[in-house]
């Protein structure tokens, strides 16, 4: 099972970053992305080369253009939900799960704390209520969780780590 996870910053931005060909040659079984920032027709455009071979899976934020999440799958998930069951969070289209025999399939646009941490707040409290989502999921079978957290533990998790050294996620 080859599962890939990708930030695309804007499902219109992958076209000019040979993201057919990037993916024909990877051929994963599961591609999930994150940040898409666009609603489902707009998504199903983009994504149109690879409907014949996958089941498409979207959530998108109620605010056009923001966050957004995507996946594409060649097995046939035995169950799909949206958001983390909490109406507050759900609207920006932040989290697929999609369910499988062996597994839950996580993927996750967590927010940050934004410009001068005015989201810190709704990101702590975001957290948590992603961690007790997960926590009820891994109680039924084990969760593969993929994507953007927001994070960054080390220097390599930043695209440019020198000019993002220090600001909040």
């Amino acid at each position: 099972m080859k599962i890939v996870s990708w930030n695309v910053n804007g499902i219109r931005a992958i076209v000019k970053k040979d993201f057919e060909q990037s993916i024909a040659k990877i051929n994963p079984d599961i591609l999930c992305l994150q940040e898409t920032k666009a609603q489902r027709s707009e998504i199903e455009k983009v994504l149109q080369p690879f409907l014949e071979q996958y089941d498409l899976l979207v959530n998108e934020a109620e605010k056009k253009g923001y966050s957004g999440t995507a996946i594409l799958t060649k097995p046939k998930p035995l169950h799909v939900s949206y958001g983390i069951n909490n109406a507050e969070f759900d609207k920006e289209g932040r989290v697929i799960c999609a369910e499988y025999a062996n597994y839950f399939l996580v993927t996750i646009y967590a927010p940050n704390a934004g410009q001068g941490l005015k989201r810190l707040d709704f990101k702590h409290q975001w957290d948590l209520a992603f961690k007790a989502y997960i926590k009820e999921l891994d109680e039924k079978k084990p969760v593969i969780i993929c994507g953007d957290l927001n994070v960054a533990h080390q220097a390599i998790d930043l695209k440019n780590d020198k000019s993002n050294y220090n600001k909040t996620a």
